[in-house]
């Protein structure tokens, strides 16, 4: 799934068709030894879509409208809460452990495919472009643009209403953005190992009380 492409194209709605009866409780969690159902909540007539490739940890919290697409990744304390708006995850992408992604009436959150948030990344009401990272520890703010191959630093806050531009890396607080600087292997190599750590965890993750 490109976020290029209308989120309300047919595309989506075949996945949600497709996907719908995953959601009430995600029984696989269970099937695949996690000893628990993961903590998916629809919210009124808000309900989450996960693709029955993708991995969500048991330790994870899934909000409202939310969607997971392909082969995506959801890792241990990480929060999507799609109340007031709509997050999207497409394929192949990774949310790592305690990330927080938020959305708000007006603006959706957007994250392509292929792409790696960190660990305690912040995302609120922003873009992140196919083939994006956005290192551990660092906010992207309303209305801002992060675009293919750009990187945003650890630790980094990205303002409101900024585009960071393909290839440029994006430090500081508040981000200062450099032209060029973005390592593309970072991010190719990233989303492999997440991937595969993905499918070992589905495979051999049980729970031993």
């Amino acid at each position: 799934m490109s976020i290029r492409r209308d989120m309300v194209g047919n595309g989506i709605a075949c996945t949600i068709r497709r996907r719908i009866e995953l959601v009430a409780l995600w029984p696989c969690a269970v099937a695949h030894g996690y000893g628990r159902a993961v903590p998916i909540y629809a919210l009124g007539s808000q309900t989450p879509t996960i693709d029955g490739s993708a991995f969500v940890h048991p330790d994870a919290v899934i909000i409202g409208s939310v969607t997971i697409g392909p082969e995506s990744s959801v890792w241990p304390g990480a929060v999507l809460r799609g109340d007031e708006g709509e997050i999207v995850i497409g394929a192949r992408s990774n949310v790592q452990d305690n990330c927080v992604l938020h959305t708000t009436r007006s603006d959706p959150t957007q994250v392509g495919d292929r792409c790696l948030l960190g660990h305690l990344v912040h995302l609120e009401g922003c873009t992140i472009e196919d083939d994006a990272m956005v290192g551990n520890a660092a906010m992207v703010l309303h209305r801002s643009v992060i675009k293919s191959w750009a990187i945003v630093a650890a630790n980094s806050v990205v303002l409101n209403d900024v585009v960071v531009p393909s290839g440029a890396l994006a430090v500081g607080s508040p981000a200062v953005i450099k032209e060029h600087r973005a390592n593309r292997d970072l991010i190719t190599i990233g989303v492999e190992h997440y991937v595969e750590r993905a499918r070992r965890f589905k495979a051999e993750l049980r729970r031993i009380e």
